[in-house]
């Protein structure tokens, strides 16, 4: 299963649109993952029109009515593994630990969040820890980015710099 993970898109506030670069990733996609800060219920319905199997959870700074519509926190199974999905919030160096700590009783195999705009792909004590970074603002990283998780007999994951 080849997920494209995306986070902090903040459309219209950063940028009018999805980046075209991303846009194939997100047609070729089995499933899309954004990480919050959509800000406009608009970005669901166009990532909803290039693939359907969409996850997404409400940051910290989007709309009252994206907020309405989706969850905080989310659990996805996907074949043998778990994925736990939020955006976090506070201050992006204790940003691991707090969700190490709001999934802990979740025994998932992967945090995929958001909120510091900072791309994260890394393990720690056997938790895959992964921010794909934003897709429009660079306020705190020196790229653009997204990131793919291919989930098979195993998990593979890499951030994309566009």
């Amino acid at each position: 299963m080849k997920i494209v993970v995306i986070s902090d898109t903040h459309i219209p506030d950063k940028a009018s649109a999805i980046p075209k670069a991303v846009i194939e990733e997100l047609r070729r996609a089995d499933m899309v993952i954004h990480a919050g800060d959509l800000v406009s219920l608009a970005v669901l319905k166009t990532i909803k029109e290039l693939c359907v199997n969409l996850k997404a959870v409400a940051g910290n700074m989007d709309h009252p009515e994206v907020k309405r519509q989706l969850p905080e926190k989310e659990i996805i199974k996907i074949g043998k593994y778990k994925l736990g999905l939020m955006h976090g919030w506070g201050a992006p160096n204790k940003l691991i630990e707090l969700l190490r700590e709001e999934f802990k009783k979740d025994y998932v195999d992967i945090i995929v969040f958001g909120h510091s705009h900072n791309s994260v792909n890394e393990q720690r004590k056997g938790i895959l820890f992964f921010n794909p970074g934003s897709l429009t603002d660079k306020i705190f990283a020196e790229y653009n980015s997204y990131g793919i998780i291919d989930i098979n007999d195993k998990i593979e994951a890499r951030i994309v710099k566009i």
